[in-house]
């Protein structure tokens, strides 16, 4: 059994790890609301604005379609990897990065695949392997629509300008502060709906045009779509961290807990020896 003083330094050493968990744990708590309520009042509109795109360029003619629902023979692929910044989240990158491993093994598998890193983690997991053309990391120091705005437009232009054929986001989205979801979703080409065109071929009058229209709404869209993303990402990173921060403190006071008790037990050993030492010791005497 371990003495008295190594006791004493981990239960110390414990009860300073369990404060850090738990100031960490409140920090993101006050972050997550914000953020939450950030995503929650956004997605619905982000939904809306997509599925009206997708629904009105599944009734256009080939020869109208826009340049951003071009399909190509894919044989460049472009993934727009978010993750976080900093670690202590749990599996919140490690699911990221898994995942978008996958589409450069095995989905896109011979492609000439690239990522562009939004987290410092995502680009130190894959800047070793070569294939990461950008680091956006620095986006969460101001997370704003009109800087998500300027990467979905790079992406829109390196779409067009045929460097790459496809182009994927992967991203946790956020259900819960205990939840994320792995998302990989397509950002560029569009793809219409499929079966849509009886929904949006009713007596609506489009002013101006519908082509027009989907011209103008497909830019907005996609940047919407992107910041949507990075949003979600951003609350769901701050309810994993506070989960796993609140594991990381219940786990350390069980700890505290067991060490006290070890602690109570060497003590009140290490006195019942003293107490039959001086017992001994007398009755030596006496005889």
């Amino acid at each position: 059994m371990a003495n008295l003083k190594e006791i004493r330094n981990r239960i110390s050493s414990v009860s300073s790890t369990m404060q850090i968990t738990s100031a960490m744990k409140m920090v993101s708590a006050a972050k997550l609301k914000k953020a939450q309520d950030a995503i929650t009042a956004m997605r619905p509109y982000s939904d809306k604005l997509t599925e009206l795109l997708q629904s009105l360029s599944a009734t256009l003619d080939e020869d109208a379609g826009s340049k951003f629902s071009t399909q190509r023979e894919v044989n460049n692929v472009l993934i727009v990897a978010i993750s976080s910044n900093r670690g202590l989240a749990g599996a919140f990158n490690s699911n990221i990065i898994k995942q978008t491993q996958n589409l450069v093994d095995n989905v896109y598998a011979g492609k000439n695949v690239s990522v562009l890193a939004i987290g410092k983690k995502i680009n130190d997991a894959f800047s070793k392997q070569g294939i990461v053309i950008d680091n956006k990391s620095d986006i969460y120091d101001d997370l704003s629509f009109n800087n998500v705005a300027a990467i979905a437009e790079t992406l829109m232009d390196k779409f067009v300008d045929g460097e790459f054929d496809k182009i994927e986001v992967v991203y946790n989205k956020f259900k819960n502060a205990a939840t994320q979801i792995v998302m990989t979703e397509q950002f560029l080409p569009i793809m219409p709906i499929e079966g849509s065109e009886a929904n949006v071929n009713a007596d609506y009058i489009f002013e101006p045009s519908k082509v027009e229209i989907i011209e103008e709404l497909i830019p907005k869209s996609l940047k919407t779509q992107l910041y949507k993303g990075i949003r979600d990402s951003f609350a769901s990173e701050h309810g994993a961290r506070m989960t796993a921060m609140h594991k990381a403190t219940d786990n350390a006071t069980e700890l505290r807990d067991q060490l006290k008790l070890t602690y109570n037990k060497a003590r009140q050993a290490a006195i019942t020896n003293e107490i039959l030492e001086i017992v001994g010791g007398a009755e030596a005497l006496n005889n």
